[in-house]
């Protein structure tokens, strides 16, 4: 009989929001992401940072997660895109407040560019608010493009917005 063995991924994800009851939110999309997207393996401290982008809005709470999927880099995204929804994620501003926002940062070793998806996330080397909780899970993960380390890309990070662990 043949062994159905089914090809886990690793994906590593930043999670955060800065609206409403951020723990709450942030707790639902990590059930959310187990019951649609796949174990959560590992999870960051809870992070605190000064909005980016739109700077005169609430401060956002951030975490980083590692999953193991089944599931293939599109189909993680629409599963991501369908737990935003069911939390109540409307996406009016860009870069404005928001009750949750899901982003794939790395997906195995892969190097995606799609119209809707771009692996690794295009601007994660730019952000503090994602390079410090992802490095305190995957620090020595290496970002394909780059060919760097997590810790690296932090100690050359441009960003200097203060990230500060809450949890």
């Amino acid at each position: 009989m043949p062994s159905l063995v089914m090809n886990m991924n690793v994906a590593y994800l930043l999670i955060g929001g800065n609206m409403g009851d951020r723990e709450q939110y942030l707790s639902s999309a990590r059930q959310l992401i187990e019951k649609n997207c796949g174990a959560i393996i590992h999870q960051s401290s809870l992070y605190e940072t000064a909005a980016w982008g739109m700077e005169e809005q609430d401060a956002f709470l951030n975490q980083a997660i590692e999953i193991n999927t089944s599931l293939a880099a599109v189909n993680l995204l629409q599963k991501i895109l369908e737990v935003e929804e069911i939390l109540g994620r409307k996406r009016k501003v860009r870069y404005g407040p928001r009750l949750i926002d899901i982003d794939i940062l790395l997906y195995n070793n892969d190097i995606i560019e799609t119209k809707g998806l771009t692996i690794p996330h295009a601007q994660m080397q730019n952000r503090r608010f994602v390079l410090v909780p992802l490095a305190e899970i995957a620090g020595h993960q290496i970002h394909p493009v780059l060919q760097k380390t997590v810790e690296q890309l932090l100690e050359e990070c441009p960003d200097n917005l203060d990230v500060k662990k809450i949890s």
